[in-house]
C-alpha cells in the first residue's frame, strides 16, 4: 500500500479561528497551521457569495504572499460581476484545494482522497493604485510561472491595460485548513492477501 508523504509547515496567518471556521466533520484533520501554505501552493480560489439572495461561487485565479498572510488578492476584469459584488464590502468566502492523491480500497465505500484545503473569511476593497496593482500581478505572474522574468521573458502591463483590470484585496478575518493524508482505511485494506487492491495515487508528485 502507497502513503505519500506530507510536509508540515508552521506558517501561519493572523486571523483568528470562529465558530464559523470550526471543522465538525472529521476534526482530527484539522491543520490551521497548513493554512497560508495551502494558499501560497494553490492554483485557482473558489470565491463564494450571496447576490441577490443567492449563493454564488465562481472560480478566480488569485495572488496570496505568506510574508502578508492576513489578505489575499482576486483579480478579473472590471466588468466582472463577482469582483464588483466582493469589493462592494459584501462578506465574502474563498476556499483553495490542493488534490494530493486518489486512495483506493478494497471496500467500494472506503475510497477517498488525500487532499489539503484552507477557508478564508473576509471582506474586500478595490485596489485603485497603479503601483500596487503593477507590483502584485508581477508577483503573481512570479507565483504561475516561477522562473520567467520582466523584461527578458515578456514586457511589462501597460497603464491602459491595467485600467481595465480590476483587483481586489480580501481582508482575512477567519479562516481554518483540514487534510487528509496516508492510505486507505477500508476493511481489509490492511491485509495483503483480502480479495481486491488498495493504495493511493500520488498526484502531487511527492515520493511515496
Amino acid at each position: 500500500m502507497t502513503t505519500p508523504t506530507t510536509t508540515t509547515t508552521t506558517t501561519t496567518t493572523t486571523s483568528t479561528r470562529t465558530p464559523r471556521t470550526r471543522i465538525r466533520r472529521h476534526p482530527e484533520r484539522a491543520v490551521p497551521e497548513a493554512t497560508a501554505t495551502i494558499l501560497s501552493q494553490g492554483a485557482v480560489a473558489h470565491v463564494g457569495f450571496v447576490e441577490d439572495g443567492w449563493p454564488v461561487v465562481i472560480p478566480l485565479l488569485y495572488h496570496f504572499d505568506p510574508a502578508a498572510p492576513d489578505r489575499l488578492y482576486l483579480h478579473g476584469a472590471r466588468a466582472s460581476r463577482a469582483l464588483q459584488h466582493v469589493a462592494s464590502g459584501q462578506p465574502v468566502c474563498v476556499e483553495v484545494t490542493l488534490l494530493d492523491g486518489l486512495v483506493y480500497s478494497r471496500a467500494a465505500e472506503s475510497h477517498s482522497a488525500n487532499y489539503r484545503s484552507a477557508v478564508v473569511f473576509g471582506h474586500a476593497q478595490t485596489v485603485g493604485d497603479e503601483a500596487t496593482k503593477r507590483a502584485v500581478f508581477e508577483a503573481m505572474t512570479g507565483r504561475y510561472f516561477a522562473g520567467r522574468t520582466l523584461g527578458r521573458d515578456y514586457q511589462p502591463v501597460t497603464s491602459e491595460y491595467l485600467a481595465t483590470t480590476a483587483l481586489v484585496e480580501v481582508h482575512i478575518e477567519a479562516e481554518n485548513a483540514k487534510a487528509r493524508t496516508g492510505g486507505p482505511l477500508g476493511t481489509g485494506d490492511d491485509d495483503p492477501q483480502a480479495p481486491g487492491t488498495a493504495g493511493v495515487v500520488d498526484l502531487a508528485g511527492r515520493p511515496a
